[in-house]
């Protein structure tokens, strides 16, 4: 019986992939477990890392596909998994060997829709401790829509929450945030567990360590929530929580990524970020949730002046 699949998308990190694999073969309920490992059109030894693993342990499943990008991908695993739980774990990350376990008895014993751990993020050997967002279990998702770490890899899924509109949306960068937020109006309970057994791997050449006009997936993908929330009639009851989230993303995260821009592309950046939030929350600061934190506060006096002050104070770091 399978009760916990994993996903793991590979493409192209043959240096950090035995890792990945082993932490996950050795997982402490391994029996009840599958590995889904798709080659995502790898160009370097990948393959021949997950041949090998896949010629000793019988649960896993080895898929090679031409490459179509992380949503796609795990989108293909969804459909292939037989688990009652869905978990995804990057190819250049680990988990410790009580992770899936830790989760999956978590997750039955009061039959959570998802069930979530802490993580540490690792980069050039520095541990930083990352809190979930979550501080005990919850059963209204609006408690906790303004405050959860939208990471996918960190968590299992129930499986029943995949459908044809909780897919990831192809194409796309930033996905797990916008693919939390799709789902969350489906939750009706979360489980939270205290140990940090997801290790994230911080790399250059990520995601989150590139800039390029695919920064600009923050607002398309954000633009694309609201949508989603208007159309399903979620909007109603979310909203307070949507704007929050929407500003926060834009204002915050967007304009701090696009800060890496030189001087002309970052106004650019900014100029955007400003006239998105003026259309759809153009009343933000009214929003309670803003004046809970201290971040929330910034993103109330946030304004253009304070955006170049903020892009040089940045300029003057990198330049030490």
């Amino acid at each position: 019986m399978v009760n916990v699949s994993v996903i793991v998308p590979v493409y192209n990190v043959e240096e950090y992939l035995d890792k990945c694999l082993s932490s996950l073969v050795n997982q402490s309920m391994k029996n009840e477990m599958e590995i889904i490992v798709i080659n995502d059109g790898t160009k370097d030894n990948s393959q021949m890392i997950i041949d090998k693993y896949a010629a000793k342990y019988s649960n896993i499943v080895s898929i090679k596909k031409q490459n179509e990008g992380l949503c796609v991908t795990r989108n293909l695993g969804i459909s292939l998994a037989k688990g009652k739980y869905i978990g995804f774990v990057d190819s250049d990350d680990y988990v410790d060997e009580c992770m899936f376990e830790k989760l999956y008895q978590k997750a039955i014993e009061k039959d959570f829709d998802i069930v979530v751990c802490q993580t540490n993020s690792i980069e050039n050997g520095v541990v930083t401790p990352v809190y979930c967002g979550i501080k005990s279990d919850e059963y209204h998702v609006e408690n906790i829509m303004c405050s959860i770490y939208p990471s996918v890899w960190n968590k299992i899924y129930k499986r029943e929450l995949f459908g044809e509109k909780t897919l990831f949306k192809p194409g796309v960068w930033f996905e797990d945030v916008e693919w939390t937020y799709r789902i969350l109006p489906l939750v009706k309970s979360i489980g939270v567990i205290d140990g940090h057994y997801y290790q994230y791997i911080k790399r250059e050449g990520s995601i989150t360590a590139t800039v390029n006009q695919k920064l600009y997936d923050y607002i398309s993908n954000l633009n694309g929530v609201v949508a989603y929330y208007k159309e399903n009639g979620y909007y109603q009851k979310y909203q307070k929580q949507l704007e929050f989230v929407y500003v926060r993303y834009l204002l915050a995260t967007f304009v701090k990524q696009s800060s890496r821009y030189d001087y002309d592309g970052y106004i650019k950046a900014v100029d955007a970020a400003l006239a998105n939030v003026k259309q759809h929350f153009p009343s933000y600061r009214k929003n309670r949730y803003f004046y809970r934190s201290l971040k929330g506060v910034y993103l109330v006096l946030f304004s253009k002046p304070l955006a170049i002050l903020y892009y040089g104070i940045r300029k003057i770091g990198r330049n030490k």
